[in-house]
């Protein structure tokens, strides 16, 4: 089973991809359709709003009232929190039953609103945003949910910014386009990776990752941020998670695999860690050391290196790394991981050393 977070702002068209999705064949969870049923009339919900907002948020139908809830909320963090409280615990829960009865081979879309508010982004295999120019999105509340301007407005500026869903973003859906874009943008989504990757994922079976050295790319920061935050939810957020290799190194030019490095307890801790890097979707390589992991989403090949901390591969990578970062004329010069082998890697190793020597190093994941 492949989770696939979706996710973004009010009126970006973020149900338009869902529906387009599911009528695919995936299986859909939507959080706001939860929400709402989970404080439906007679539910300990609705009765635990009641109890904390009285009982003007009540319909006469015994209902839950929203727009008298959410005049009371919106402009009070406070409240806001107190309801979140309420429901947010309800959805989860409502949410495990429906993933814990999906098929083995399901493709489950979860579509949740704040999904990067709730900092939940590291939760999911993957994660898809949907994105609309701000204006365009007052315009489709404006025309398309009565709401007025200012209103619209509001409910924009109350979620996160373009910023921080870029950074969650493992796809970026822009639904700014001529019509049609998106539907064909999600149709190859469909095809060319949540297929394949809940294949792999069900299989176990990571990506090769072409090894072909490219120019730096910009978005390598960005990605191993997002995958570290990824490996470290999936282990507990109990051991210290690095982007290491030469994708980890501004400006040097690399395969375009990124490589992660897990740093466990002991050899016991290797072993102990394996089924939950696989359901997050970086399977165990096969034929390899029992601590190489490799992602199982063609779209972003990874590797994660599972080592005891203080053991000699776990500070050789972090070394390498800090020696590169801190010698940007050996990258302009051509020095590269792909390229130094054999003797190169043993002469880039000994000055690294040297390097380390001199200058009072200290490993340190960050």
């Amino acid at each position: 089973m492949l989770r696939v977070g979706l996710t973004g702002g009010i009126g970006s068209g973020k149900s338009t991809v869902a529906r387009r999705l599911v009528g695919h064949g995936a299986m859909l969870i939507d959080s706001d359709v939860l929400a709402r049923e989970v404080v439906g009339p007679g539910t300990d919900g609705l009765a635990e709003i009641v109890a904390a907002f009285g009982s003007t948020v009540v319909d006469a139908d015994g209902a839950l009232d929203r727009p008298a809830l959410a005049a009371l909320v919106f402009g009070d963090a406070s409240a806001r929190e107190r309801l979140n409280g309420i429901v947010h615990p309800r959805v989860r829960r409502r949410s495990d039953e429906l993933i814990a009865a999906a098929a083995p081979d399901a493709v489950l879309v979860q579509d949740v609103p704040l999904l990067v508010e709730g900092a939940m982004a590291p939760r999911f295999p993957l994660v898809v945003v949907v994105h609309a120019a701000e204006e365009e999105r007052v315009r489709r509340l404006v025309r398309q949910r009565g709401m007025t301007e200012a209103d619209a407005r509001a409910r924009v500026a109350a979620q996160a910014d373009d910023t921080a869903r870029r950074a969650a973003a493992d796809v970026w859906l822009d639904n700014g386009g001529a019509p049609g874009e998106l539907d064909t943008a999600v149709d190859r989504l469909w095809r060319d990776r949540l297929v394949p990757f809940e294949r792999n994922l069900r299989l176990r079976q990571p990506v090769a990752g072409s090894p072909t050295v490219t120019d730096p790319d910009p978005g390598w920061e960005a990605a191993g941020a997002r995958l570290a935050a990824r490996v470290s939810a999936a282990t507990g957020d109990r051991y210290p998670v690095a982007h290491v290799g030469p994708t980890a190194v501004p400006g040097m030019a690399a395969a375009d695999v990124l490589d992660l490095q897990l740093g466990v307890d002991d050899e016991a801790g290797v072993r102990a860690v394996q089924e939950a890097l696989g359901e997050a979707g970086f399977p165990r390589c096969p034929d390899v050391s029992a601590g190489r992991h490799g992602s199982a989403d063609p779209g972003r090949p990874a590797r994660v290196h599972v080592q005891p901390v203080g053991s000699a591969p776990w500070r050789r990578m972090l070394l390498l790394r800090d020696w590169w970062r801190a010698h940007p004329a050996e990258i302009r010069a051509g020095v590269s991981v792909q390229r130094a082998t054999g003797t190169g890697f043993d002469v880039t190793l000994i000055r690294a050393e040297a390097w380390a020597a001199s200058s009072d190093w200290r490993p340190s994941v960050g």
